[in-house]
Formats: C-alpha cells, sequence, structure tokens
C-alpha cells in the first residue's frame, strides 16, 4: 500500500520485474525506440515521483502524458502488474501537483473535461466547426484545427434512444444500454443498430435517462475525483432497473464501467453496489456471440474485410475471440486478418487531441497495415478508433475504405 505522502501502490509497482516482455507490445516504444516511454521505464519514473527522488516535472511528466494508457503491456506481462492501476494513480498526482502550460491546460479542464462528458455541450461545440466545413474554410485555420475538423463524421444525424425498445418475436430477457456521451452524438446511429440487434435476439431494451458519462475520460486524464462521482450517479439510474445485463457497445467506456469495483472500493456507501453493477456490464460482442442464430446479411461476404481491436477491449477487457467471429461469420472466405491489429491507432480516448504527434506516427502506422490487406471494410468497437481511421485513411486518400462499428456492420 502507499506510504503517507505516497500516491502509488508500491506493492503494485513493486510486481513489475523489468522482464522486457512488454516492449514489443508498447506503441510508444515501437515507434521511438526510448526506455522511457516504454511500460517498464514508466513504471520506474513513476517510483521515482512517488519516493521524491525524482521531481514531478518537466521530462518525468511527458512521458507519462506520452503513454496511451491502451494497457496491451497488461496482456503481455507475465508477473501480472495492473499497469492501468498504476498510471491512474500517477496521473492523478499529477494533475494535483504539477502547473500545466495554458494551453494544455484549456484542452484538459475546458475542452475534454467540461465538453466531451456532456452530450449538449458537445453537440453545441461541433455547431461551428460543422459550418466550417461546410463552407470549406478548414484550410484557413492552423493544422492543430485542421486535424480537428479531419476527425468529424461527414454527417452527423441524431437517432435518440428510446426509453423502452421491446423485444421481436420471443423475449428472452431484459437488458438496458449505456448510450455513452460521444456515441450518444457522433454515433447515434450505431446506439440505434445496437438496439434493433438487442431486439432481434430477443431482449427487451431500455435506455436509463438518468445515466451520466461513465468517467473514462476523467480517469485516464487523472481526474479520479470526477470519474467516480459519474460513477456513483450511474450506478443509481441502472440499479433500480430489473434487468440480465448492462450492455455496451464502446470499447472504452466498457473498461471503466467494469472496474467500478475497483474505483469505488474505499467508499462505503457504493464499494458493494459498485461490484454489483460492474459484475453486470457485457460488451455488446461478448452477448451477440451467444447467439448462434444471429441473422447476417449475406451481402457482407461480398466485401474484403478486416477487424481492428480497439485496446481497452482487447487488453483491458481481454475480449479478441467473440468481435473476430462475429466479423468471419459476415465476412466468410473474405475475412482478412490486419497486421499488428491490436497495436493502437492513436486515437486512446482524448490522446490525438493532447499529443498528436505520437498520436500521428501511430495512426500512419495503422493506415499502412489495412492498406496492405486490400480490404475495402474495416469493422472495430470503439468510436475514437473509428474517427482516427477515418480520418488516416483521408489523409491517405484511401477513403474508399470504409470503417464501420461492428454494430452497424451487423445490423
Amino acid at each position: 500500500m502507499s506510504a503517507p505522502g505516497q500516491f502509488l501502490d508500491e506493492k503494485k509497482a513493486l510486481a513489475c520485474i523489468h522482464c522486457g516482455l512488454c516492449l514489443s507490445s508498447c506503441p510508444t516504444y515501437l515507434v521511438n525506440g526510448n526506455e522511457n516511454d516504454s511500460p517498464r521505464g514508466r513504471i520506474y519514473l513513476m517510483r521515482g515521483m512517488n519516493s521524491g527522488r525524482l521531481p514531478t516535472s518537466g521530462a518525468a511528466v511527458q512521458h507519462i502524458d506520452r503513454c496511451l494508457g491502451c494497457r496491451a503491456c497488461e496482456a503481455a506481462c507475465p508477473s501480472g502488474v495492473q499497469y492501468g492501476a498504476l498510471l491512474e494513480e500517477t496521473r492523478e498526482h499529477i494533475e494535483k501537483n504539477y502547473r500545466r502550460s495554458p494551453w494544455q491546460t484549456f484542452l484538459r479542464r475546458i475542452a475534454i473535461e467540461q465538453v466531451f462528458p456532456f452530450p449538449w455541450r458537445l453537440r453545441l461545440a461541433l455547431l461551428p466547426a460543422r459550418l466550417i466545413r461546410r463552407v470549406a474554410l478548414e484550410n484557413e485555420f492552423p493544422r492543430f484545427f485542421r486535424d480537428l475538423f479531419k476527425l468529424l463524421p461527414d454527417q452527423v444525424r441524431h437517432f435518440p434512444s428510446p426509453r423502452f425498445s421491446p423485444a421481436a418475436g420471443e423475449k428472452r430477457g431484459r437488458v438496458a444500454m449505456v448510450s455513452g456521451c460521444v456515441m450518444s452524438v457522433l454515433f447515434s446511429r450505431t446506439n440505434a443498430s445496437t438496439i434493433r440487434l438487442l431486439n432481434q435476439t430477443g431482449l427487451d431494451v431500455i435506455t436509463p435517462k438518468k445515466q451520466v458519462c461513465c468517467g473514462a475520460l476523467s480517469a485516464h486524464n487523472g481526474r479520479m475525483d470526477l470519474a467516480r462521482a459519474a460513477a456513483r450517479k450511474n450506478i443509481e439510474a441502472f440499479e433500480a432497473e430489473m434487468l440480465d445485463a448492462i450492455v455496451i457497445n464502446a470499447a472504452g467506456c466498457g473498461s471503466t464501467l467494469k472496474e467500478y469495483g475497483q474505483l469505488l472500493k474505499d467508499d462505503p456507501k457504493y464499494a458493494v453496489r459498485a461490484e454489483h453493477f460492474s459484475k453486470r456490464i457485457v460488451d455488446l460482442t461478448e452477448l451477440l456471440a451467444r447467439q448462434p442464430d444471429l441473422e447476417i446479411n449475406p451481402k457482407l461476404a461480398q466485401y474484403r474485410t478486416t477487424y481492428h481491436d480497439a485496446c481497452h477491449l482487447a487488453h483491458a477487457q481481454r475480449i479478441t475471440i467473440q468481435p473476430r467471429d462475429l466479423v468471419m461469420r459476415a465476412a466468410g472466405r473474405n475475412y482478412v486478418e490486419l497486421p499488428e491489429s491490436d497495436v493502437c491507432c492513436g486515437s486512446a480516448g482524448t490522446y490525438n487531441i493532447t499529443e498528436p504527434g505520437m498520436a500521428e506516427h501511430l495512426q500512419d502506422r495503422k493506415i499502412q497495415n489495412i492498406l496492405a490487406t486490400g480490404a475495402e471494410v474495416v469493422v472495430t468497437t470503439n468510436p475514437g478508433c473509428i474517427l482516427q481511421i477515418r480520418a488516416g485513411l483521408k489523409r491517405a486518400n484511401a477513403d474508399h475504405v470504409k470503417v464501420i462499428h461492428i454494430a452497424d456492420y451487423l445490423a
């Protein structure tokens, strides 16, 4: 446990034996080969800050910031190091003790913290960006903003999720859907596809209106107080319902929702309730993969198709077989495996906003691998991945390759 005045669980940190087996799985280390940008290097920096041997400033913070939080190292680690928990503890310490530049403060405290978790604010913030794109003025802005404009979908249509949607045919159960912040604004069609698929498998679907942001963006950025507050609100919003499961269709959200028990373990009022909540969370692909009679459009088999593993589905939740099987069932012989499928695309929540340089390197690497497959369709399970890969394909003049969420693909 942490000693007084320390922020890190030293026992968790000491589980790392610095064997280096994680190096080949770390995206930032693959790009620059810098040991400080590897998992074991960052753990060394974390321990240095925790003991006071290393100041919480400058280069040390930069290396921690440069981590994508993709948790690929956890899947590769033979010692079971809980790197994600160590990273969140360290980032919480940094946010409390390190003074960032005015630009980074604006990005993190205003653009991300005060806009992204609130759907109505996000819709409002997108209005000027959509207008700028409509009148083709993107090139009049600095490159940072031009790259942000490229991330936006060409069309954003709003499909509000109904409070209740009944099962089609024989009822097999009752589930709730987490609608999400970015999902409900930029991917509301995907939410509609998710509900339709669940209804087709005989499930009543409810969408609690009092749910809020899952807290993932706050947790990834070291704002653990905000993440815990979001968790408490969601627990209250969902626990009043009689449910067989709570379904999530966004990988990044899912990993946080499944870790509410850890997030609120020290809260006497919510600890047990958080554990119960997390045990009911199921990714859409986990649920659909259990349905052998799932109806899939046979026309999908005519397109050469590949699958990109979203980091927080593959590494944090260890779900790789179910979505891949679903895509293979649909594409048949036209399925092709993607090289480095589980290497991060550079989106990583809001990483492509706060660390655009490294994000672009990883985006280019992902696009090269996609183009090497000759695929016409790329299927994935996370909104950030979809936006990042679409933007990369467009930049490579390869936007004829379609990137689609697995719910839209199957529905």
